[in-house]
């Protein structure tokens, strides 16, 4: 039958298309990264084979490989040893050819040994799922042939193409080139526009560098992430188990006290301490000497705004002179932009006691409030009621 066994309408293929690549996303973003790649949560071995097993028969994806690969990109991001950065190979190239990147690197036997450890090891896994990874997706093809015909060709070839672009290529890299950023990570990742019914929440791959071993990586409320709508839904069935989330902090301004719990939360919420600190200070003190200083000038001033809010940012000798002559022309500027890179400290320095952190943190605020700039003023209050939320 040239139409298959279930001779769908056009409507009928195009829906049963979505609804596969859907499952391939939330396999994806559910099974190997949340779940193999960095252990947030756990899952019943019966959706954990589900996953694998319609992973291998729409992907021919290993799960080894891709966790290595995954692991591999966090240790190394943004460096030359980064599986798949923008920053290094180009947008072009990572948008486009993400598949093949990735395909390089999954070949790399000491990449597999360092980065792939803890991912099925089972009878299935070795005898067939590892050993004969294009079995899987040679089945699917027959498949779409015997219910759809001839139009299973096309229903096959989307779902093929499905992972290699939006994942290896939109996620990896337009994720690490253009969108907005909650966090002030060391690396270029970015949340992209709402793309969370096709990508299943890893668009928001900003929220990711900042909690990686984060069930959730929605953030904001206005953010979708349909991955971890699946796994609260998993949970209440008793089929997924949630390990860890990204933290809640709430600043409370009547609590002027530096305490050990202060230090707890700045420590580990420092991505968004920085990304609150550009917000709230650089931000508007950097408007505020734009509007004071020479229209000749401020050409400089733009030239390194980028300079004094991203953290990715790497400065080479040109960037740290135009840096140093911006800094020069505004004492307000030198200030906080002293005073952000002290604040760093806090963190940078792991050998230190909480009892010397706290003491740190103490004489940071205490010295920001006294630079009379009002919003490094400001910032050092809300720093002394910075406390994470209670689960």
């Amino acid at each position: 039958m040239i139409n298959g066994l279930l001779d769908f309408p056009v409507w009928g293929l195009v829906v049963t298309t979505l609804v596969s690549t859907h499952i391939t996303i939330a396999s994806v973003t559910i099974f190997l990264h949340r779940h193999q790649a960095h252990r947030a949560l756990d899952l019943h071995p019966v959706v954990s084979h589900f996953f694998r097993f319609w992973l291998w028969m729409t992907t021919s994806m290993v799960t080894k490989q891709w966790v290595a690969v995954h692991r591999k990109h966090h240790a190394k991001c943004e460096t030359p040893e980064d599986p798949h950065s923008p920053r290094f190979f180009g947008i072009r190239k990572v948008l486009w050819e993400g598949a093949e990147l990735y395909g390089q690197e999954a070949a790399n036997p000491e990449t597999l040994q360092r980065y792939g450890y803890g991912t099925p090891e089972d009878w299935l896994e070795r005898h067939l799922y590892s050993r004969f990874p294009n079995a899987g997706v040679a089945l699917y093809l027959l498949l779409d042939l015997l219910f759809f015909g001839v139009h299973g060709i096309t229903v096959w070839a989307v779902q093929m193409i499905w992972i290699p672009f939006w994942a290896a290529g939109v996620v990896n890299g337009l994720g690490h080139y253009w969108g907005y950023r909650n966090f002030e990570t060391p690396d270029a990742s970015t949340n992209l526009i709402p793309f969370g019914l096709l990508i299943g929440g890893e668009e928001l791959h900003n929220n990711h560098h900042a909690y990686p071993a984060s069930a959730r990586l929605s953030n904001r409320w206005w953010e979708i992430d349909i991955g971890w709508a699946y796994i609260r839904l998993m949970q209440i069935l008793g089929l997924a188990k949630v390990r860890r989330i990204a933290p809640k902090i709430r600043i409370v301004r009547e609590l002027a006290t530096i305490d050990l719990t202060t230090v707890q939360a700045v420590v580990r919420n420092r991505f968004h301490v920085l990304a609150l600190y550009s917000r709230s200070v650089v931000l508007p003190v950097f408007r505020h000497e734009w509007k004071i200083l020479a229209p000749a000038d401020r050409p400089l001033l733009k030239q390194v705004k980028k300079l004094l809010l991203r953290e990715d940012l790497t400065l080479d000798e040109a960037a740290y002179q135009a840096l140093g002559q911006a800094l020069n022309l505004s004492a307000a500027l030198a200030t906080v932009y002293r005073f952000k890179q002290e604040l760093k400290q806090l963190w940078s320095q792991s050998s230190a006691t909480y009892e010397a952190r706290i003491q740190a943190l103490k004489d940071w605020c205490r010295r920001a409030e006294e630079t009379q700039i009002e919003a490094l003023y400001e910032f050092a209050q809300q720093l002394r009621g910075y406390k994470l939320q209670p689960a």
